[in-house]
């Protein structure tokens, strides 16, 4: 009897067990889940970090539609007070199609500080990730939030852009700059790099441009028959051959393989020959 007890039991104890062992595993998901996390306007230049809980259900859904909430935890990172900020929240599905959006409101909060909120959407899938744009009532969203887009050109085209040290790509190009004073930076092989400061005023309507005249060339240019164009520096011409010096080494090209050479003026420097003044002989 001992015996067949202890086989009766045996199952139940394998039941509690394996109810222990998925309890345990999906707690541990839901406490290691990091959520989405969001600097806005972007991570170059964040103002706002937003921290996006799990989606939680809430209830069947109507008309194909379904009802979530998320607890956002939203921290100020940046060093002015945001009395009030307005954000679109566009959700999409794992095929990356648009499924929702909604509105995210913060008010009041200073430097430093955060607030959670209890986020509510309306979505016709299961959303697995999503994007912040500004809200359109944008007397929402404070000046220091803002972004601009002007449209960045160089002379000639094609520079390597940089805004505030970060990479923006070539020119033309167009680039969102928050409200306030941004360096932007050019460099082109052959032409004088150069930067030049611009200020985004809070009432500045979009569509405005810049524009950027690197200086003069500073290696000569050599064009090739065959269509190829060499920068550098000249270091002879004969009647057979041009040397011309490339990123520290001499390349030897046929002269009748170059179809023009332009040389850039340089200033002369003048070698200064010391001077000894005559010892005279003594008697």
């Amino acid at each position: 009897m001992v015996h067949s007890r202890a086989m009766r039991t045996l199952p139940r104890f394998v039941v509690v067990a394996m109810l222990l062992v998925v309890t345990s595993f999906t707690l541990a998901k839901e406490k290691t889940d990091p959520g989405i996390t969001m600097m806005w306007p972007d991570a170059s230049h964040p103002t706002l970090k937003l921290v996006f809980g799990k989606f939680v259900r809430q209830g069947p859904g109507y008309g194909g539609e379904t009802s979530f909430v998320s607890d956002v935890l939203v921290q100020n990172v940046s060093a002015k007070r945001i009395p009030r900020a307005s954000l679109t929240v566009r959700l999409f599905d794992r095929n990356k199609v648009r499924i929702g959006d909604s509105v995210l409101n913060v008010n009041d909060l200073g430097p430093t500080e955060s607030t959670k909120i209890a986020f509510q959407f309306v979505t016709t899938g299961m959303p697995t990730s999503l994007m912040l744009s500004a809200h359109n009532d944008t007397s929402g969203v404070p000046t220091s939030l803002r972004t601009i887009p002007l449209k960045i050109i160089s002379v000639p085209p094609g520079a390597r852009l940089k805004v505030d040290g970060q990479d923006a790509g070539t020119t033309p190009r167009v680039v969102d700059l928050m409200v306030g004073t941004h360096i932007l930076e050019f460099s082109k092989e052959g032409y004088a790099a150069g930067s030049t400061p611009v200020d985004v005023a809070p009432d500045e309507s979009p569509g405005g441009s810049v524009t950027f005249e690197l200086g003069g060339l500073s290696r000569d240019t050599i064009e090739l028959r065959d269509g190829t164009s060499l920068l550098g520096d000249v270091i002879s011409v004969s009647m057979t051959s041009v040397v011309v010096r490339i990123t520290g080494e001499d390349h030897t090209y046929d002269r009748n393989k170059v179809k023009k050479i332009t040389l850039v003026e340089r200033e002369a420097v003048q070698e200064q020959i010391p001077t000894t003044s005559a010892v005279p002989k003594s008697h």
